[in-house]
């Protein structure tokens, strides 16, 4: 009788994955690229802004002549209107997942959700900034035009006086596009996250405004509204109009951004899709 054969067991490899496969930030930021891309809203969104800039910017131009006002005044005017394009342009980017269920996938396909959260903002930041860029020195250049019949001219010598104008009003437009991004995933709604984002950005400013006439007892309500967001971009924008200091604005804006993804993140990582 011979005795059975003992067999070894085999030694288990572990399996790898191949790195090329992962899914990188670099390819996560491609992804928002595309998603937001494709989004007709995006497009119309951007067209309507181009189309409200310019347009308003050219009106306030023809028709404000008057000492002391300068053609970039009614370049960067316009973003008081929108300021909301944008901010709802970033809340539409995320509830537009929710309501079709699109964002299972993003978590899917990338689980770390600060990146999810990260990637979106970069690219609606970056998209929002250059476009208004654009869209800006097109204004700048109409208005241009328009005060050149009366001997004005927007004085592109100083750069503080017409380039740093447009590129904070383009970064403030960034801005607003991430406080609706933060809404956005915080509510998940896209009626709760638009009606957030325009009651912060747009309906708190005016409720605040109706103060000024209240004495000096609610002094206090105008204060506290000129650390808005809207506010606080305006002061920052053309500084020495009245407001905060241009260092406070721009901690402002920053704070803004900060407190809102930040409130976003926390809820994103704390609850399912």
């Amino acid at each position: 009788m011979t005795a059975p054969a003992i067999t070894q067991p085999r030694a288990v490899t572990p399996h790898r994955v191949d790195t090329r496969y992962r899914l990188s930030f670099v390819r996560a930021l491609r992804g928002e690229w595309i998603k937001l891309a494709t989004l007709r809203a995006t497009w119309w969104s951007i067209a309507v802004t181009a189309v409200m800039t310019i347009g308003i910017a050219v009106l306030i131009a023809s028709a404000v002549d008057m000492p002391g006002f300068e053609p970039i005044q009614a370049v960067v005017s316009p973003i008081q209107f929108t300021m909301l394009l944008a901010g709802i342009l970033g809340a539409i980017s995320v509830t537009g997942e929710y309501s079709t269920g699109m964002i299972r996938s993003t978590l899917t396909a990338n689980p770390g959700r600060g990146s999810v959260l990260a990637a979106k903002s970069v690219v609606l930041a970056v998209f929002l900034f250059v476009s208004s860029l654009i869209i800006f020195g097109v204004a700048a250049l109409a208005v241009s035009l328009v005060v050149s019949t009366r001997d004005q001219s927007i004085d592109w010598s100083d750069p503080s006086a017409s380039f740093l104008p447009i590129v904070v009003a383009s970064l403030s437009m960034a801005v607003f596009a991430l406080i609706g991004v933060a809404f956005g995933f915080i509510l998940r709604s896209g009626a709760g996250a638009i009606a957030a984002t325009v009651g912060l950005l747009f309906v708190l400013p005016i409720v605040a405004s109706m103060f000024a006439i209240a004495g000096d007892s609610w002094r206090w309500v105008m204060d506290a509204a000129s650390y808005l967001p809207m506010a606080a971009a305006q002061s920052a924008i053309l500084p020495g109009s009245g407001g905060l200091d241009e260092p406070v604005a721009y901690l402002t804006l920053a704070c803004w951004v900060a407190a809102t993804l930040l409130s976003a993140w926390a809820v994103l990582r704390t609850r399912d899709a």
